[in-house]
């Protein structure tokens, strides 16, 4: 799957958890301490093998790709040269 190209969209307004996404997306909102809801789909895709991976961010997408920016990518270019890129709205 070295040539599959991975596409996330991540980025629901989350009414259902709205006390937890009144300031940011649901797939920013903390998971089990450190983690965000995001890197369990990351993680998914990293060990699928999935090279190359779009994340389209979209309902207040700042915390979302702040993570990216800081988390997500330092241990994502860790494994293999993998390619995570995120399209901001």
């Amino acid at each position: 799957m070295k040539n599959t190209l991975g596409v996330l969209l991540a980025g629901g307004a989350g009414e259902r958890l709205y006390p937890l996404t009144r300031d940011r997306a649901k797939p920013a909102v903390t998971f089990g301490g450190y983690y965000r809801i995001i890197d369990i789909t990351l993680s998914n895709c990293i060990n699928s093998d999935l090279r190359t991976v779009y994340i389209l961010t979209q309902y207040k997408a700042l915390s979302l790709n702040r993570h990216i920016a800081k988390a997500g990518v330092r241990w994502w270019h860790g494994n293999w040269g993998n390619s995570l890129r995120y399209c901001r709205p």
